[in-house]
């Protein structure tokens, strides 16, 4: 059997009437020369063609050239004198190849080299869509490209670029406002500047994260980065997504675009934070890298929705349809993220008359609404533990929900799809709720509502009958015109006196009015236990008559009661007015 030969390749610029006298192999391409042309330009070729002047080589193989023989014969053409044009696609090939066959000044004046190096230093670093061209020819060229420092020669060009841009595009939105002084017009955004971000998408991971680092360091804002790393991730991880197999390289991609988030907040969306998190479980990505998403997610949970906080779960059969555990963790950094802005924000309690709602605060009255939604959607899941349920409740502080409407709701829809639960599990899982935080229409529901445990409809039916109670004792009070000018009198007084006294007086008066609400509770508590202890007197009342014919006629008559509220609507907003 006759061995193929090696393609040849025979062009124009090569002698023709003058015969080979050496054969260059690359690659298995064979390239028929002539020795004169190359070893006045080619150091590396001088020196194998001198260590065999005896031998009289013709046949040399040259091994592990950088860019194969597309960039062999470029530097071929170069020594035979033939011209052709240096451009960004093959600037990197030309610096490689001229580098392996030693074509410095020192064999021939003006040599490749220097023709490639001084093209790379004076034309393509002076613009960013060339370095990215060079960047992505030298993928195929390493590790020699980077040994050369091509590679950080245009990396440091593109973060330059990228932050000069960035700077000029800031100037340019200054403008003198009517008094006179500078100020940043709104009429342009921040993507004007950022034309450069489809440029980089087209890098390999490797080079794109090298080029991201670059651009941190010389302050390119975080804004742009995040915009950066949400366009890259879309192209890259789509590209992948349309092969059915699932490679090592979707993992990569991931880890590295999350090593590459900027540490400022609000950076990127947290939707995108959320879809990163959904990737890092498909791919199986680092803990780390799950456990740096899930600290991100929390610090802005205030701004997630019902949709993001739905993970599927990618674990075994039988387990639940969502992934709880997740979501678990990112409202336990949420709370502790909170926790550390409560003790700044303690600082400036001080230094205002006036107390509106915190950034904090009104982050937790989001998420708590957040998470009573969430609750209702899982709640109907048959695989939810109740452990796990009551943990996701209780992330959130106690403070949290002003009211407990929602997390009502969710543990009714638990009851609803969890029948087979004990007493003792039942009583748990209401526990959950606080009872006198429920609406006027929950309560009137739980009160009537047969899947609670009787104990807690009792609790529900002591708080309305000591809501109405006070409704009719400030009823009361309003009739009689000697209580309501002794009303008017205090409050007139009270307001200048808090008027008169200072923030921080003020706050020590509001800590023991706090203290005097805890002992108000306490005694409650010690009401609620002794009326615990009748209802456990009636129910054996109850169990022993056999009938729940009693049960029946007083949840008819609370319903009765509730109806009657309705027309004393009126009273109840001439409570309200007295209320500070």
């Amino acid at each position: 059997m006759e061995e193929s030969c090696p393609p040849q390749r025979c062009s124009e610029w090569v002698f023709r009437d003058v015969p080979s006298d050496i054969t260059i192999e690359v690659d298995g391409t064979t390239f028929l020369l002539h020795k004169f042309p190359l070893v006045s330009r080619s150091g590396r070729i001088r020196k194998l063609v001198a260590d065999h002047r005896e031998t009289d080589i013709s046949r040399i193989e040259l091994v592990g050239l950088q860019g194969g023989a597309d960039s062999f014969e470029l530097a071929a053409q170069f020594c035979y004198g033939v011209n052709f044009e240096i451009t960004p696609t093959n600037v990197a090939h030309l610096y490689c190849i001229s580098d392996y066959l030693e074509m410095t000044e020192d064999y021939s004046k003006n040599n490749l080299f220097t023709r490639a190096e001084e093209y790379l230093e004076t034309i393509v670093s002076k613009s960013l869509e060339m370095c990215v061209k060079v960047l992505q020819q030298c993928e195929k060229l390493l590790p020699l490209a980077d040994e050369l420092k091509i590679v950080q020669i245009c990396i440091d060009s593109i973060a330059s670029k990228a932050c000069v841009e960035q700077i000029a595009s800031s100037f340019s939105r200054l403008e003198y406002s009517n008094s006179g002084r500078l100020h940043m017009s709104k009429n342009q955004t921040n993507c004007e500047s950022d034309w450069w971000i489809d440029d980089l998408s087209i890098l390999g991971i490797d080079f794109y994260q090298r080029v991201v680092k670059a651009m941190k360091c010389r302050g390119v804002r975080p804004e742009s980065i995040g915009s950066s790393l949400m366009n890259y991730a879309k192209k890259e991880l789509l590209k992948k997504s349309k092969t059915d197999s699932i490679s090592g390289h979707e993992r990569v991609v991931v880890e590295a675009i999350i090593s590459l988030l900027p540490i400022e907040k609000f950076a990127v969306p947290i939707n995108f934070l959320f879809g990163l998190l959904r990737n890092a479980v498909i791919f199986d990505c680092a803990i780390s890298c799950r456990l740096d998403l899930e600290r991100r997610i929390g610090s802005q949970l205030d701004t997630a929705s019902l949709d993001d906080l739905l993970i599927p779960s990618f674990r075994q059969a039988g387990d639940t349809l969502f992934d709880v555990d997740t979501v678990e963790r990112i409202l336990v950094n949420f709370s502790r993220s909170e926790d550390s802005e409560e003790d700044m924000d303690d600082f400036s309690l001080f230094e205002s008359d006036n107390y509106p709602l915190s950034p904090s605060q009104t982050a937790l009255f989001k998420v708590s609404k957040l998470v009573d939604n969430y609750l209702c959607e899982i709640a109907a899941d048959a695989n939810l533990k109740l452990n796990k349920f009551a943990d996701v409740a209780e992330a959130l502080p106690a403070h949290a929900r002003t009211v407990h409407d929602g997390l009502y709701r969710a543990v009714d829809v638990y009851l609803k799809a969890h029948q087979h639960l004990t007493d003792s599990d039942r009583k748990k899982l209401c526990k959950l709720i606080d009872f006198q935080k429920l609406s006027q229409e929950a309560g009137a529901h739980a009160a009537t509502n047969e899947r609670l445990p009787l104990q807690s409809i009792v609790q529900v039916l002591y708080y309305e009958q000591t809501r109405l109670r006070n409704a009719l004792f400030c009823s009361y009070q309003d009739e009689d015109p000697k209580n309501v000018n002794m009303q008017q009198s205090w409050r007139i007084s009270s307001g200048a006196l808090s008027a008169a006294i200072s923030p921080r007086d003020n706050y020590a008066s509001l800590r023991r009015e706090n203290r005097e609400l805890k002992l108000e509770l306490s005694r409650l508590r010690m009401r609620l236990n002794d009326l615990e202890k009748e209802h456990v007197s009636m129910k054996m009342n109850m169990e022993r008559s056999g009938s729940r014919r009693f049960f029946d006629l007083f949840s008819k008559a609370v319903g009765k009661l509730f109806a009657h509220r309705n027309e004393t609507k009126v009273t109840e907003r001439t409570c309200d007015k007295h209320v500070p």
